[in-house]
């Protein structure tokens, strides 16, 4: 057990502090109907949609933080996500898949968030680094299985290519180096800003919550 003078790793610290947050976001009804097959192909281009806004929130000023000492770790190339949505967002919507997208309520409050991060409070931007990209490459991997398997998308294909890390070439690897760089940051910040980063964690779990509520509104299930 850790020692005052060694605390908890800082990523195991995030993990169990946002669990709670974590597991009512993938437990969410709208996520339960999609994965479950209760829901047509529309709901999951809708989801891919929405995500298409924050991700182009998480990787809008990437050339910026590369630079800075707590947040610069993590912005790696291997990571980005926007052009493989775009790609499937174009199987799944056509060539002219703008059209008529938006952001959903809970979508722009999510993307304001990210935003106001990533250009004033970097370490806070983290928190929601880690949420994203590190989910992607865990649960994400079930998601695109199921999503493959649902409605026929050739497996790492066309319509799932968000899920598909092609430069990432040992998962399990990089999850386990990007958890260590999570470690070294939570050691270069003092205790009142880990406590901020450690909320700002859950309020990013919530955010996701609230967008999948907003989608479960537009997709109810029929009785």
């Amino acid at each position: 057990m850790p020692s005052p003078e060694q605390p908890a790793p800082f990523s195991t610290v995030l993990r169990t502090a946002s669990s709670e947050e974590h597991e009512a976001a993938e437990q969410s009804s709208f996520m339960s109907h999609l994965l479950g097959g209760r829901l047509g192909v529309e709901a999951y281009a809708d989801l891919t949609g929405q995500l298409w806004f924050v991700y182009r929130a998480l990787e809008g000023r990437n050339a910026e933080l590369a630079d800075h000492p707590v947040a610069g770790p993590f912005i790696d190339p291997a990571l980005l996500r926007s052009a493989a949505i775009e790609r499937d967002l174009r199987h799944l919507r056509g060539p002219d898949w703008r059209t008529g997208l938006e952001p959903l309520p809970a979508t722009a409050a999510y993307v304001a968030r990210v935003e106001e991060l990533a250009a004033g409070w970097p370490a806070g931007y983290l928190a929601h680094h880690y949420t994203r990209y590190l989910g992607d490459l865990s649960g994400g991997q079930i998601i695109r299985g199921i999503a493959e398997k649902t409605w026929g998308f050739e497996r790492k294909g066309d319509g799932v290519h968000f899920y598909v890390f092609e430069d990432v070439a040992n998962p399990a690897a990089f999850k386990r180096d990007y958890r260590a760089k999570l470690d070294a940051a939570g050691l270069a910040l003092d205790e009142v800003e880990r406590r901020r980063v450690v909320e700002e964690c859950k309020r990013a779990f919530t955010l996701n919550g609230a967008v999948f509520r907003d989608l479960d509104a537009r997709y109810p299930l029929s009785a």
